[in-house]
């Protein structure tokens, strides 16, 4: 070291450089508005938005307007079709929820056509009574691979 320090002066080896903080939590910021900093704050945005699932398009359509829209149900064709599969599989609705990992009243709303259609659940079903409930041909026996 140079011969210029003196045993009183303070040596800071490292010094940390002020930089931006991002935090998301609420009582991070109260902190920081208290203490005096300065607080940005942004919304982040989403710049993908042609990705965004079905479901979330719809619930921003509601978000714009304010009239009141209920959501879709199956249509009573793929609850008829459910229901004939399971019963020539000699299933009952219960046996059925516990094949695709469903409850029971999951199974009914769907044969009753009260149920929002969800395509994993759809898919499910499809492959575990072996009829097509999408699409066209509702009912008809699900092919596998090519024709």
């Amino acid at each position: 070291m140079s011969g210029n320090v003196g045993w009183d002066d303070e040596i800071v080896l490292r010094k940390r450089s002020d930089h931006a903080k991002v935090t998301r939590s609420s009582s991070d910021i109260n902190a920081a508005r208290r203490a005096g900093a300065v607080v940005s704050t942004e919304r982040k945005v989403v710049t993908n938005a042609g990705h965004v699932g079905e479901d979330f398009r719809r619930i921003a359509k509601l978000a714009e307007t304010d009239e009141i829209v209920a959501p879709k149900a199956v249509s009573m064709d793929v609850g008829k079709a459910i229901a004939k599969a399971r019963i020539e599989l000699k299933l009952n609705q219960k046996d059925l929820g516990v094949k695709v990992n469903e409850k029971q009243t999951v199974i009914n709303d769907y044969e009753a056509g009260r149920a929002v259609p969800n395509q994993q659940i759809l898919g499910k079903l499809e492959r575990a009574l072996g009829v097509k409930l999408r699409g066209k041909d509702i009912g008809s026996p699900l092919t596998f691979g090519k024709k």
